[in-house]
């Protein structure tokens, strides 16, 4: 895509190409709380409105083609309208969308689920990976009887009440607008990579669970140090602490089984959601036996009334979404999946850093598997212009707050004049980001620091 005339800004130029965007989101705010529905897709002036999708590609109500890096925030291994998955849900459509009853899909589901995911022994879908982190809780406390959960700082879990705290810088406040302090004291928020401060919470002995994201906080932004999981995995067991492994992202994206296989580290309990459900509205809590036993209606006196946990959910597994996950599922067991994606994100990463070092300019981009994360403005010492797993020298609040500034979202709103949209200034990979898409994206990237060079961004 040609670049805009210098006369006319980064901005003014957004804000007429994408102008049907503009009176959409006006159109919006009048019946939606700040024209969103979900508080990811806040952007400054407004945010795109896509009509429809295919493959890499989607397209808003401007006619403006748009690559995609978001990928339904991560929930599309295999992109836009995979065939395979479209397939399985038309073919279920006509069969009935909702027999308020167990189906046979539903145990292929499971099934698919369990031969994939290490600690996957027993099974249980939900609405939503909030709903899937807030089942797991319950079952750690009702498993352990104890009432504390241990959560890492940065680390993103849902919306729900227990786990927001500690998620976004100032990781030590203690309140939440909506969210009672009583409820947030029963969450203990400790520092990533601090072993010796995570035993110190552990030993006290009221702690049901340990939950964390096993790529680090929010899918690698804030990446975990060598060897970590491994000491979580052995504390907890020690204690007699569930670890909860939050997979809603890594799982089948870093391998067929998630992070958990391509780190060798089992958890106890596993909660999924986007790429589990075939990127429709789904998730997943499975886990050992022994700990997922107390979501089972027994004849023991007293079991169900004081020990059983409670587990409604009107649409858990409805028919369509079932059909859609098993078909993915079966897609996403070939490990050469993964490692395509691994490697276009790889090739994207290292080409950001590329025209990065070759300006000169402050920033970085750094991420494992199929997810890059991007900062401008800021310089760290193992810039190399090549692949980047941890920035040096940065820490965890400037990490997790690295995606917003004046210089990322100005190249944001550039990124899309170039016919790219990034998610959180970064992205996900999907098969199909083909080579060819790649090396346009590093291309439009390199075109879009020039401009914003141009324009005075970076300053003196």
């Amino acid at each position: 895509m040609a670049q805009a005339p210098a006369s006319t800004s980064i901005a003014q130029d957004f804000a007429d190409r994408f102008a049907g965007s503009r009176a959409m989101h006006q159109r919006a705010r009048q019946v939606i709380p700040g024209g969103i529905m979900h508080d990811g897709r806040h952007m400054k002036p407004f945010p795109p409105s896509i009509a429809r999708a295919q493959g890499a590609y989607k397209w808003d109500i401007d006619g403006n083609r748009l690559t995609d890096y978001v990928m339904g925030h991560g929930s599309l291994l295999f992109g836009h309208n995979d065939a395979d998955i479209l397939a399985a849900m038309q073919a279920q459509l006509p069969e009935g969308t909702h027999f308020g009853a167990g189906h046979e899909l539903e145990v292929r589901w499971a099934e698919e689920v369990s031969r994939l995911v290490p600690s996957a022994e027993l099974v249980k879908f939900t609405g939503s990976g909030t709903e899937s982190t807030l089942l797991a809780i319950r079952v750690a406390r009702s498993f352990t009887q104890r009432p504390t959960v241990v959560k890492l700082e940065g680390h993103f879990h849902g919306w729900h009440d227990y786990l927001l705290k500690g998620e976004r810088p100032p990781f030590e406040a203690t309140s939440s607008p909506g969210i009672p302090r009583e409820t947030m004291a029963t969450v203990a928020v400790v520092p990533s990579n601090e072993l010796a401060m995570l035993e110190e919470r552990l030993a006290q002995g009221d702690v049901a669970a340990l939950i964390l994201e096993p790529s680090g906080g929010s899918w690698a932004t804030i990446p975990l140090s060598e060897g970590y999981l491994q000491a979580v995995r052995d504390l907890t067991t020690k204690y007699g602490v569930v670890l909860i492994f939050d997979e809603v992202i890594t799982g089948f994206r870093w391998a067929p089984g998630g992070a958990q296989e391509r780190f060798g580290v089992t958890p106890d309990l596993t909660t999924m959601a986007k790429i589990v459900a075939g990127g429709m509205p789904g998730g997943a809590l499975a886990g050992r036996r022994e700990v997922m036993d107390v979501l089972v209606f027994k004849d023991e006196p007293g079991w169900n009334a004081t020990r059983k946990v409670r587990h409604q959910g009107t649409y858990n597994a409805s028919p369509v979404v079932s059909a859609a996950g098993a078909a993915c599922l079966q897609k996403a067991a070939d490990p050469s999946v993964q490692g395509y994606c691994d490697e276009m994100a790889a090739r994207l990463r290292s080409g950001f850093n590329a025209a990065l070092v070759a300006r000169d300019l402050p920033g970085y981009v750094w991420g494992e598997s199929s997810v890059f994360h991007v900062r401008l403005g800021e310089r760290v010492p193992n810039q190399t212009g090549g692949d980047m797993r941890v920035p040096e020298g940065v820490s965890a609040e400037d990490l997790k707050n690295s995606s917003h500034g004046k210089l990322n979202d100005l190249a944001h709103l550039g990124l899309m004049l170039e016919g790219v949209e990034l998610f959180h200034a970064g992205g996900m990979t999907a098969t199909v980001h083909t080579s060819e898409i790649i090396d346009e994206t590093i291309g439009a990237f390199g075109r879009v620091l020039d401009r914003m060079v141009d324009e005075g961004a970076f300053g003196a």
